[in-house]
């Protein structure tokens, strides 16, 4: 398939902002793509090559990036720095320069999808001695023999920035549409095997039949139910009527897949850390008593001599680890504690009630208190009984309690009125740090101020709401302090462009922030503001920028708290 024939819909796309519309042009699409390329297309029209729960990351930064244009087109360092600084994006400068570039068509292949795909797959597997070198062959490759306009979506999709505006509801409703599906089938297929590539492909050659045939496959992660906030605890248990309590526990969402003596680990946004948590692995072989099933729970960080709890950025040092596992086992050792099951032994648990389901892990689960244990649970809808083990659960160093309906089915991913979670501080916000400023004085070579943004649920864009340069450690003093050199060091890699002292950073990292009030702000794009906003703890990588909370949110937030500015 030639790769002019997703560009052409790129383009519609970036052109439109109507959900419907882009859905109808992506329907079309994919109604006359040819089954073998089906997959790959639905993965590019969301600027990926790799489904959500691969390990694997493209790994290309925009330094990499200016010399593999200057290599593709001839074209001088500070010249596509300079129009960089005046573009912010790396796809336009190439798009320009490789018009400017005189060519001839000798030796010019045509693009094609597959190959445009299978390159940039290539990209993120280089590693070790020569590997940015590989790397930058591999863009150049593309480049040379692409179109003005493709070489600015191949640029794009390499940084992971394709700014068409296609969330996975739009990908869902093109499928729906294009194969005449209903658009509930086509989601609840994707809840089972969230690849709607995948999807795609089932749905063009089996049709509604297909997608009903979709099961659960141990290794493969599945999208997990998701809590609302609650305003308060009696509103939550007013909404909840017959209830169980449990802790929240400030820790790592956890999905543990059990075949027989296969384990694999996977996070909230399905991520796949088995290999980072060697120690869990043995320790659910040990405590499962089944042969097969899907459980839920969360993984704490403990400390190695009080085994007390460990703030959540404190686990966050071993999510991702690949080297010195050993050692981190030592230092930073843990707790899981199991809250539900959701398959068990060939069967989907969905359909049960959640005090079923909470009985039937109950059997499941051998204890091995403080280790591998269940979640701390009562039952009540008595208000007093509820605020006291609402209290007890932050006196054990936990961020609150969940609020659950017991005659509820589990329901992947949506908010749909089943938990609730309670805690001290319904409005701190999760969101992402999308520019910076260099500091002064004391804070000289370190980002020294944080500008943050919201998520359009629309768009999927990242609006500004404040910017917060307080609430850091000034030095470490214990495990998960958070120091302005610890941040500055993530978010370098992620700088997409430097303008004076100021920066632009890819939407990567997700923090919790406190503040004092919101206020109308017709400084930021959001249209609010965060009055003195303070850094509470890092909410990355167990939170992607996608799960980040919402314009909706914040316009909520600021609907019903007291004496708001008008």
């Amino acid at each position: 398939m030639d790769y002019s024939i997703l560009v052409e819909a790129y383009e519609k796309l970036e052109k439109t902002s109507a959900k419907l519309k882009k859905a109808d042009i992506i329907a079309t699409l994919i109604k006359k793509t040819p089954y073998d390329s089906l997959d790959k297309t639905v993965l590019l029209l969301n600027g990926k090559v790799f489904p959500v729960w691969s390990e694997r990351e493209i790994g290309v930064a925009n330094q990499l990036m200016i010399r593999a244009i200057m290599r593709s087109f001839g074209s001088k360092k500070q010249e596509v720095i300079n129009l960089f600084n005046k573009k912010g994006d790396l796809g336009i400068v190439s798009e320009q320069l490789a018009k400017k570039k005189k060519q001839t068509t000798l030796g010019v292949k045509k693009l094609t999808l597959e190959k445009v795909f299978d390159n940039i797959r290539k990209i993120a597997m280089q590693e070790g001695k020569s590997s940015q070198e590989r790397k930058l062959n591999l863009i150049a490759e593309l480049l040379i023999h692409a179109k003005p306009n493709e070489t600015k979506y191949i640029i794009r999709t390499i940084l992971e920035e394709l700014r068409i505006g296609v969330a996975k509801g739009i990908i869902r409703d093109a499928i729906s549409k294009a194969f005449n599906i209903d658009k509930k089938i086509v989601e609840n297929a994707w809840f089972l095997y969230p690849d709607y590539g995948k999807i795609a492909q089932i749905a063009k050659k089996d049709g509604e039949k297909g997608l009903k045939s979709v099961k659960i496959k141990l290794g493969r992660p599945i999208i997990v139910m998701l809590a609302e906030k609650a305003p308060s605890l009696e509103e939550a248990l007013k909404s909840a009527g017959e209830c169980g309590l449990e802790y929240k526990y400030d820790g790592m969402r956890t999905m543990i897949h059990k075949d027989k003596e296969k384990i694999w680990i996977f996070t909230r946004s399905l991520e796949d850390v088995t290999s980072a948590f060697p120690d869990l692995v043995k320790l659910a072989k040990k405590n499962i008593k089944c042969e097969k099933c899907i459980i839920e729970g969360e993984t704490l960080a403990i400390h190695p001599k009080t085994r007390k709890p460990q703030p959540f950025q404190v686990l966050s040092q071993r999510i991702k680890r690949k080297y010195n596992i050993q050692e981190m086992i030592r230092k930073i050792p843990i707790q899981f504690n199991a809250f539900d099951i959701i398959y068990l032994n060939g069967k989907t648990l969905f359909d049960k009630m959640q005090l079923k389901r909470r009985q039937i892990l109950e059997k499941q689960i051998k204890e091995q208190k403080g280790i591998f244990q269940l979640s701390k649970m009562i039952i009540t809808n008595n208000l007093e009984k509820a605020k006291k083990f609402y209290n007890e659960a932050l006196r054990a160093g936990q961020e609150g309690i969940m609020v659950k309906r017991l005659n509820a089915k589990y329901q992947p991913e949506r908010h749909v009125g089943y938990w609730w979670k309670v805690k001290p501080t319904m409005e701190n916000l999760d969101l992402v740090i999308i520019g910076a400023t260099w500091g002064t004085g004391k804070r000289t070579g370190v980002l020294g101020s944080y500008i943050l943004g919201c998520r359009d649920a629309k768009t999927g864009d990242f609006l500004e709401c404040g910017m917060l340069g307080s609430g850091f450690k000034e030095k470490k003093t214990e495990e998960g302090d958070v120091t302005l050199k610890d941040m500055t060091k993530m978010l370098k890699p992620y700088i997409e462009y430097t303008k004076g002292n100021k920066v632009k950073i890819k939407p990567k990292i997700v923090i919790e922030v406190a503040y004092e009030e919101i206020q109308r702000s017709p400084t930021y794009k959001s249209g609010y503001a965060l009055r003195f906003p303070r850094f509470i703890r890092l909410r990355s990588p167990e939170k992607s920028a996608e799960e980040a909370d919402t314009l909706g949110r914040i316009k909520y937030l600021y609907s019903i708290q007291k004496g708001k500015k008008k």
